[in-house]
Formats: structure tokens, sequence, C-alpha cells
């Protein structure tokens, strides 16, 4: 016969199980202006799961996921249930903070403390930022500016809410880790929309998405589960105009090209509706930034990229994997074995007919990479390379490997700063003719031509568009992802062209693919 808990076991089980106590003691305001009790949604639900099992959780989402009502459920369940506990919220800008602190102090009023006042801690102390309670734990609420997070203390959980669009991300997260307790239960968690990309956000929560960090991912599409509650009197809407618009409910059999990927994805017929009434008001790349299917989507960036970032995402997903050593280790050159799958990307072997590569040379001493691509007669790319600790005497020697395994391309060297002693070696050390030269005039009018490619403000303004042309009108075809994923920070300031600011964003691999394309325009051949 199975034993009835007691009233007080009873309270005990749901005081230590944040999903019990959240639905039994935290009451929140909803889509409708109710007040209800905080039953978790899916996408908390999962949240909570991943949190339960690891410290670091980083969190990318589309608009209205509750997640931060979860995390202010949350640090007052802790706050509550813990004596001593001391939790930092962090978020982007003042307004937003104070929003947070306000409603966290509602969720603390509405707690039944006198039903049951052996269960809740009184609110020793309440500021502008900070609730500080009898059993010593506080929560404090605070702006992320110009000084470090948590300087002078230290934390069991720290929250940081829209982390990318912090001004100095690298800065301030390395500072909250500094400051987060070293015990089993400390945690401290990331939550934002995505901000473009090439910034401090964008790199660590690609890659723990791909399993390279100690943070663990979380990645909330538009369609996810939630939002079927949650966006039930938008979808509704959405229907009635899909149907006066259409004349019908959409059908499987109507999607567009883009819309099948997405349904494919998970995304139902109504959320699909649901987009298209959205797209009446907003442009493409303005919805995947703020309702992404995909953690590629959301980092689309709507300001001055030369690249269509809508083009260079469905590549993205559409790109295929490098040959892996096992199916090319054999007929690769020995020279080029070493870095096969280690900055040497194979997509294909070399066949009959003529192979176009650029070349972007660099010191080799760990700043800039140099790098090549290649692609064949039809514009489809066959292989890249990069490094930046490959001296220029050793690059000129895998250019030439390259180039001769190719059927000898045609191979387009940016003669600028280092390009120049590389060109020298092709010609001189190795005999390597079929080489691009530019046409130039000397001071006296005379038409002489030069190895190489020499860029300028004018010429790389060309060689830009021309590759941008190329690409966008699916006259060339890329699959290297590292590309593709400088192309997506490739801007334009003040006239200027190059990867956006930011530590360990580069562009050399569009400058050697743009100057492939160069090759394949010039369509000439020397051997």
């Amino acid at each position: 016969m199975t034993k009835r808990m007691t009233k007080k076991e009873k309270l005990q089980l749901i005081m230590d199980d944040f999903t019990l106590f959240s639905k039994n003691f935290i009451h929140i305001i909803d889509n409708e202006n109710e007040k209800v009790k905080f039953e978790l949604n899916p996408a908390q639900v999962e949240l909570h799961n991943l949190m339960e099992e690891n410290k670091f959780v980083i969190v990318s989402k589309a608009r209205q996921g509750g997640i931060s009502t979860f995390t202010l459920g949350k640090a007052l369940w802790r706050a509550i249930k813990n004596e001593n506990e001391n939790i930092l919220l962090v978020s982007y800008k003042l307004d937003s903070s104070k929003a947070l602190f306000e409603k966290l102090k509602q969720m603390n009023q509405w707690l039944p403390r006198e039903a049951y006042p052996q269960l809740f801690p009184t609110v020793r102390r309440e500021n502008r930022d900070e609730l500080f309670f009898s059993n010593g734990s506080r929560i404090t609420c605070s702006v992320a500016g110009n000084k470090s997070i948590g300087r002078g203390s230290t934390y069991s959980y720290i929250h940081l809410s829209e982390y990318a669009f912090y001004s100095q991300q690298e800065m301030q997260l390395l500072s909250a880790e500094q400051s987060l307790m070293k015990g089993n239960k400390s945690q401290l968690t990331i939550e934002t929309t995505s901000n473009g990309t090439g910034n401090n956000y964008h790199k660590i929560f690609m890659a723990s998405y791909k399993g390279n960090s100690k943070y663990k991912a979380m990645f909330i599409p538009f369609f996810h589960d939630l939002y079927k509650k949650q966006f039930k009197t938008e979808h509704d809407e959405a229907e009635r105009w899909h149907k006066e618009y259409y004349s019908s409910r959409l059908q499987k059999k109507d999607l567009e090209s883009d819309e099948k990927v997405i349904h494919d994805l998970g995304a139902n017929l109504r959320f699909i509706m649901w987009r298209r009434y959205k797209l009446m008001d907003m442009s493409l790349q303005e919805f995947q930034q703020e309702y992404p299917a995909t953690p590629l989507e959301s980092f689309i960036s709507t300001g001055h990229g030369v690249f269509d970032q809508g083009k260079v995402l469905e590549r993205i997903n559409h790109s295929i994997e490098p040959l892996a050593r096992r199916e090319c280790e054999d007929d690769v050159p020995s020279i080029l074995q070493r870095y096969i799958n280690k900055g040497l990307n194979i997509f294909q072997l070399p066949k009959s007919g003529r192979y176009y590569a650029g070349v972007d040379v660099a010191s080799g001493s760990g700043g800039d990479d140099s790098t090549c691509a290649i692609f064949d007669s039809d514009g489809q790319q066959v292989a890249t390379f990069n490094s930046n600790c490959v001296p220029v005497y050793q690059f000129a020697q895998i250019v030439d490997e390259l180039g001769k395994w190719y059927n000898y391309a045609f191979v387009v060297v940016e003669s600028n700063s280092y390009g120049l002693p590389l060109l020298e070696r092709l010609r001189n050390d190795y005999q390597y003719m079929n080489l691009y030269k530019q046409r130039t005039f000397d001071q006296k009018g005379r038409r002489k031509m030069q190895l190489g490619f020499a860029t300028t403000t004018t010429t790389k303004a060309i060689l830009i568009s021309d590759f941008k042309e190329q690409f966008e009108t699916g006259l060339i075809r890329i699959d290297c992802r590292e590309t593709l994923g400088q192309m997506q920070i490739f801007v334009e300031n003040n006239g200027k062209m190059g990867n956006k600011k930011g530590e360990k964003n580069h562009d050399d691999l569009v400058i050697a693919n743009a100057l492939a394309v160069q090759g394949m325009k010039a369509n000439r051949w020397y051997v």
C-alpha cells in the first residue's frame, strides 16, 4: 500500500523542483493581461533541463520566447530556496533592466507568504536594483556598460540578457566568468536575439552549437511549439488574411522553395501563413533577424553588407562538406597531404579541363591568412586553402603544387606587399608560367604587362563587384563555409570595403575567390 505524502513532504517536493515551484507559487501576466500561474512553456522546460546538466548555457532565440521570464523565476526560486545566494541579472540598457526588476519584484510580491510563512524569507532591503532577503540571499539587476561586470563580488548565478547588443562583449563576459563562484551549483547563462556576425556572441554561439565550447547551445526557432500558444491570436489573424488574400488556406502544394525548406525543418502551415503575413510589413532580412528558422538565419545583418545575405545564407544551408582524408589522400600530392582538412579543403578532385586560382598572400606570422581558392571552368569551387602560420616561401610551394595538380591552373596573385616575393618564387624557383598579367602604363604612357593583380581603391571595387555579380547571379558556386562566413561580415563603410571590425575577423578568402573570378574573366592561358 502506497504511503500518502504529508503536506510538509509535498511542500518540500515543490520547493526542490523549479518546475513545480513556478507552477504553484509564481504568478505572471499573460498575453491577455491576466494574472496566471507560471507554468513553463516547452522552450522553458527545454532550457530548464539543459541547465540541470550544464554550468554554462547560451540561448539564441526568436522574439518573445519567455526566456527572460524564465530567468527571473529561476533567480527568485534560487534566492528563496537557498541561503546566501548572490545572483546577478544583466541587461544591455537601463530601461530593459528596470523592466526586468519590476517584473521580478511583482513575482516576489505575489508569493503566498501569508499562507506559507515558513517557506518564504521576507525582504530585508529593496532599492532601485536589488532585492535582499532575510535568509541572506540577494538578486541584483544591472546594466552592461563600460565597466566590468561583477567586479568586486562573486555570484552563484549570473544571467546576461540580450548579450549580442553589449558594447564590449568579450571583456564583459570574461569579467562575468571570473566573478562566478567555483562551486558545483553556480551557473552562467546567456540569452539573446542575434545582432549580425563578427562579434563575440556570434563566435561563442557557433562554437558551442558545433560542440566546441564549454557553453551548451540552445536555439529557439520562430516555429517552436511554444509559439503555437504564444502567437495564437496573430496566427488566427494571419490565417484569416491568407484566406482573404489568396482565396484559400495555405496548402503544402502551394509552398515556395524557401518555404519548403522551413516546412521540412518543422514549421507547420499556420506558421508559414503567419510568416507571409509578417513579410507584408518587413523585409525578409528583418524577419530572419527577428524570427529566425535556423541559427545561421539569426545572424543575418541588415547593415552595410556587400553581399546579399539571403543568398549567402542559402548557400551556407546547401553547401557540401569537403572530402574526408580517406576519400582523397591517395590522390593528393604528398606535400599537400599534411594540410588536408587542416587549412586545405577539397570539394572536387582534378578532372580534365581548365582551372582558375586566386591567391592572397600574408606574412605567415599569425595575423592575416594566406589564402587560395580554385574554380573549374564551370564556376564550381573545387578547393580552398587558408593558414596564418605558413611563411611566404612555403606558401609558394603550396600554390605551385595546387596549381600543377589542378591541370596547371591559371593563377591570379594579388601583387601587393607579400604577393611580389611569392610571384618571384613561382616564376624563378618553380618555373610556374601560367600566371595572370595585368596591363599597366608607365609614366611615358607606354603599355606594359606586369605579373599579378595590383589592388588599389579602384581595382578593389572592380574586383569585389565582379565577384558579387558572379555569386549573386549563380554563375559561380561556393561550398567553402569559411569563405561564406567571411562574406557575411564583408561590409562597406565610407566607401571602403573589408571585413567587419572585430578580433579574428578576416576577408582573405573573399579576396582569393574574387581574384579567381578575375582569372575566369580574363580567360587567358599562357602554357
